[in-house]
């Protein structure tokens, strides 16, 4: 076996796990995303959404959670390499992936928006 390979899936998928909990407990944007994500899971269900329009918004919120988690890779490895000291490239990449999250979740609540703004409209209508 490899220094760093998985002995098998199990392993494999506890590293995934500490990786998503060490995400959440020190990425204060990826515990706000997820918030969101499932504010607004659970209003889709309250809402009587269809399963193709849950599957739809679960499928962008989980595009914008990981957009984050790869933004947050490019932060640890910029900071590693330069060694937490500035770098216009480091800054430059670290603005473009934030940007890529912010794009995700834009698109993500319009998603949201055109889904659930008709049954919002149904439900104080009826």
């Amino acid at each position: 076996m490899k220094k760093f390979q998985s002995e098998n899936f199990f392993q494999s998928a506890i590293h995934a796990t500490n990786g998503l909990y060490l995400a959440f407990r020190t990425q204060k944007n990826f515990r706000k995303h997820i918030i969101i994500a499932l504010s607004v899971l659970i209003l889709a269900f309250l809402l009587k959404a269809r399963a193709i329009e849950i599957v739809i918004i679960v499928a962008a919120n989980t595009c914008v959670l990981v957009a984050e988690l790869v933004n947050s890779v490019i932060e640890f490895v910029m900071d590693a390499y330069y060694k937490n000291k500035y770098s216009k490239l480091c800054k430059f990449a670290k603005d473009i992936s934030a940007g890529a999250v912010l794009l995700w979740a834009i698109s993500s609540a319009i998603i949201a928006i055109v889904l659930l703004t008709p049954k919002i409209f149904n439900y104080f209508i009826s």
